[in-house]
């Protein structure tokens, strides 16, 4: 097949997986050519996700690895061949590709958790709000981009509002919801904006008020977003440079304690709608 140049997350994270099979089965990239009947140069740019595999490559690779997974070869299966591109790929090159790997992540997940501190979700915020954030990027970035960001952004929302929504759980600390991004107005419609959104039957918002103190990953902007199996789980964090992929089943396993802290900590799903509600009638 030919090369990718620019793997995006997902196919990168399909080679990751292939070379943990391999790892996890001892078996050196020039012996697993060798059986597949390819080079190790195959197996190298497979791994990094330079190259695509078919499903029926996978599959004997999965054999010759002795993995006897199913649901986790199915799930890697799922992840090969070609598929439609999705709706982010019009921004490619337009916009930073961080961005669309999210949206990647978020097409492809059975559930999504997200922890903020200082912002608040990215899929909830109203056009206003997502403009005033990219407007306070220091160096200003060209109007058209910014432009480019805000629809973008507001498209994020259909994986949780479209015809098949996924399961949400957004904990939103009270420092976010009081922050007035663009103004007064702009920061009580957003609010009004969270508590609509918060009534759909797939959406749920968790509030840690001041009070509850500190938590785990306070100051951290959290998505994790949970795959069909459990091993193929990923979870995005921003950073000063752009985003971070995290993807080490150690790892994982951590994230996925700390956010069950996090959400234990928080407010009931109606009291937590309660406190937005008087954060907002007080702006």
């Amino acid at each position: 097949m030919a090369p990718k140049q620019a793997p995006t997350v997902r196919q990168r994270r399909l080679g990751t997986e292939l070379r943990r099979l391999r790892e996890e089965a001892g078996m050196s990239a020039p012996i697993a050519a060798g059986l597949l009947g390819t080079d190790r140069t195959m197996i190298s740019n497979i791994e990094s996700g330079r190259f695509g595999i078919s499903e029926e490559r996978l599959r004997r690779l999965a054999s010759i690895y002795q993995c006897d997974d199913s649901p986790l070869i199915d799930a890697l299966a799922e992840m090969t061949g070609r598929r439609k591109p999705g709706w982010w790929e019009e921004y490619r090159g337009k916009i930073p590709p961080g961005f669309l790997d999210v949206s990647e992540i978020e097409a492809h997940a059975v559930r999504l958790r997200t922890v903020q501190t200082a912002h608040l979700p990215g899929m909830f915020q109203t056009e206003e709000h997502a403009r005033a954030l990219f407007d306070l990027i220091v160096p200003p970035l060209p109007r058209l981009e910014v432009e480019l960001r805000v629809a973008h952004r507001l498209t994020r929302r259909t994986v949780v509002t479209g015809d098949n929504p996924v399961p949400y759980v957004g904990v939103i600390h009270e420092a976010a919801l009081r922050m007035q991004i663009g103004g007064r107005r702009v920061a009580r419609s957003q609010l009004d904006h969270l508590l609509e959104e918060s009534e759909r039957d797939n959406i749920t918002l968790l509030v840690i008020p001041f009070e509850a103190g500190g938590f785990p990953m306070a100051g951290d902007s959290v998505l994790y977003a949970e795959a069909p199996n459990l091993r193929l789980d990923t979870v995005h964090m921003d950073s000063p440079t752009g985003a971070v992929f995290i993807d080490s089943p150690t790892q994982l396993a951590n994230f996925r304690k700390r956010l069950r802290l996090i959400e234990e900590m928080a407010l009931s799903p109606k009291n937590s709608r309660d406190s937005i509600h008087a954060i907002a009638k007080n702006l």
